[in-house]
């Protein structure tokens, strides 16, 4: 018997999850970065200063961030809409989005205080993926499990990674660009010669 067809509040609500999500992270995540840094830095002293530096996060740099992987989620949320959610990117993002939840509940209780995230962690992203499975499997879907998920499930973070990478390239060559054209556009100094004087007193 054919399962039942999945609705699309089920593929592209993955988008809609994430984008409450994210909005949540991108009002908080610059902020809280440069905030949280020397808390940390206090109670991990022998974290090289490399990994902090990677904390020095303009807001510029996390709205790249937050646009380039919303393309990522769009693209998953349009490959399970197209397929029904038998896309392994969509199931694949799916999962990877339950972890991610999950991983935001271990760093708030890390840091023992709020961190980005942590609210709509256990509000929208936890609770839209356990519903996804279980829409997947009342449908009839097979979801990838075993070795295959677990590797679907690592690709989320790496992918997430990867676009904060690419997202800290972009906006500093964004801020190259922008400081090279404030230099360009900077008045000329005023001559100091009186007006009228081409490398001489002016003429009485």
């Amino acid at each position: 018997m054919a399962g039942k067809v999945l609705s699309g509040a089920v593929t592209w609500g993955l988008f809609a999850a994430w984008a409450v999500h994210d909005a949540e992270e991108l009002a908080t995540m610059a902020r809280w970065a440069a905030e949280a840094r020397p808390r940390l830095r206090a109670r991990f002293p022998k974290v090289p200063e490399g990994v902090w530096r990677r904390l020095d996060l303009s807001q510029r740099e996390v709205n790249t961030a937050v646009g380039l992987m919303g393309g990522v989620v769009a693209a998953a949320s349009a490959a399970g809409a197209r397929t029904g959610g038998r896309s392994p990117f969509f199931q694949t993002c799916v999962l990877g989005f339950g972890l991610h939840g999950v991983v935001h509940l271990a760093q708030c209780a890390a840091y023992r205080g709020y961190t980005p995230g942590a609210v709509t962690a256990p509000l929208v992203v936890i609770p839209y993926t356990v519903h996804a499975l279980r829409r997947l499997a009342s449908s009839g879907i097979p979801v990838r499990g075993g070795r295959s998920a677990a590797t679907g499930i690592l690709l989320f973070p790496v992918v997430a990674a990867g676009v904060h990478v690419a997202a800290r390239r972009i906006s500093r060559r964004r801020d190259r660009a922008d400081a090279h054209a404030g230099h360009r556009s900077r008045p000329a100094r005023p001559s100091s010669h009186p007006r009228g004087a081409v490398g001489g007193p002016a003429r009485q």
